[in-house]
Formats: C-alpha cells, structure tokens, sequence
C-alpha cells in the first residue's frame, strides 16, 4: 500500500526551498500542489488550467525521477517558452503518485 502523502521539494521562483507533502490519492499534478501550497503568486501559474496550452508551470527536474516522456503537446509548449533547459518539464504533466517520493523541482522564471 503506498503511503497516502509524498514528500516533495519545491524552489520557489524568489529560490526559497518548500518541502511540501502531495496527496498520491487525489490523482493531482506538480502544477495543482504549488497551486495548493501558494508557492506562485495566483494568476502565474497554471493560467490554461493544466491543460498544456501555456508554459506558466514549467519546471526544472532536479532530482533523478525517472519521469514519463514529455508528451507532444508539452514538447510543443516547451519549444516555445522561454528559459527552457534540458530538464523543464510542464508541472501540469507531472502527475503525482508514489515513485515521485523525494522528487525536486524548481519553478522556471516567470516568461
């Protein structure tokens, strides 16, 4: 049975690190548990409502997560946004479950 929470470490975008405990039972994503913390100022992140349409939520992966590959609409979204690196990554498609326990991420600047 995986535990209920997972622990997750967020730099904020000001580079103040959060560590936050993210539901695994509540089928959330990276960008809805910033969201949920307030660790973005409202209405700078997640602005197309998770859907990959914009880059507000785009993370840089720090720690060594073997995560999905990006999906086409993310690789799309990230070849337009600013300030991407090899390891940006739309929060919005992170979803969160068990195997992200200890993930680190740090919020990209704002664009």
């Amino acid at each position: 049975m995986d535990a209920p929470d997972i622990n997750i470490t967020i730099i904020d975008r000001e580079g103040t690190t959060h560590e936050v405990l993210a539901p695994t039972d509540m089928n959330m994503n990276l960008m809805e548990v910033v969201r949920s913390y307030e660790l973005a100022p409202e209405g700078t992140i997640g602005v197309c409502g998770g859907m990959a349409m914009c880059a507000s939520c785009q993370c840089y992966v720090l720690s060594d997560h073997d995560l999905p590959a990006r999906s086409d609409d993310e690789e799309a979204m990230l070849a337009e946004a600013f300030y991407v690196k090899d390891n940006s990554r739309l929060g919005c498609q992170i979803h969160i479950h068990g195997e992200l326990e200890g993930l680190k991420v740090q919020l990209a600047p704002e664009s």
